[in-house]
C-alpha cells in the first residue's frame, strides 16, 4: 500500500537581467554621495557596493563623471580645499580600483565653499563631509 505525501514547492521570485539591471541602475542613481567621517578622506566600506555599481555604469556607457569634494565649514579655507580634493582623489582610486578609466573621471573640490547644509553643529557638518558623483 502506498500513501500520498503532499510537498508544498516554494519558489523564489526569479528576477530578470534586464530587472536587475534597473534595480542596480536606481540604486546607484539614488547614491550619488559618498559621506565622510570628521577630517577624515577614506572611503568607508558601506559605499563599496555603490561605487562598484557606478563603475560598472560608466565603463558601460562611456559617459564622464565629475567626483565633487566637500569639506564642513571647520578648518582653514586651504585646508577644507584640500580636505575635499582627498575625498574625491580617494572615489576615484575606488573607481579606477574596479576598472574605469582616468580619462572618464574629472575631480573637483569646493571645501567648504558649497554647504548641503547651512547649519552650524554636528548634523549640518556631517551632511557637508562629502563627495557628490555628478554625471555629464
Amino acid at each position: 500500500e502506498t500513501q500520498a505525501v503532499e510537498t508544498e514547492t516554494v519558489t523564489e521570485p526569479v528576477i530578470s537581467a534586464e530587472e536587475q539591471m534597473r534595480l542596480e541602475s536606481e540604486e546607484m542613481r539614488s547614491a550619488r554621495t559618498i559621506y565622510f567621517e570628521f577630517d577624515d578622506a577614506t572611503v568607508q566600506q558601506q559605499y563599496l557596493e555603490v561605487l562598484e555599481l557606478h563603475a560598472k555604469f560608466l565603463m558601460e556607457s562611456g559617459v564622464t563623471v565629475t567626483l565633487e569634494g566637500h569639506a564642513d565649514e571647520r578648518g582653514t579655507q586651504a585646508y577644507n580645499l584640500a580636505l575635499g580634493e582627498r575625498r574625491a582623489n580617494g572615489v576615484s582610486q575606488y573607481l579606477m580600483n574596479y576598472g574605469l578609466s582616468a580619462s572618464q573621471i574629472n575631480v573637483v573640490s569646493y571645501g567648504e565653499e558649497r554647504p548641503a547644509d547651512a547649519g552650524h553643529e554636528e548634523t549640518s557638518w556631517a551632511a557637508n563631509r562629502r563627495v557628490e558623483i555628478s554625471y555629464q
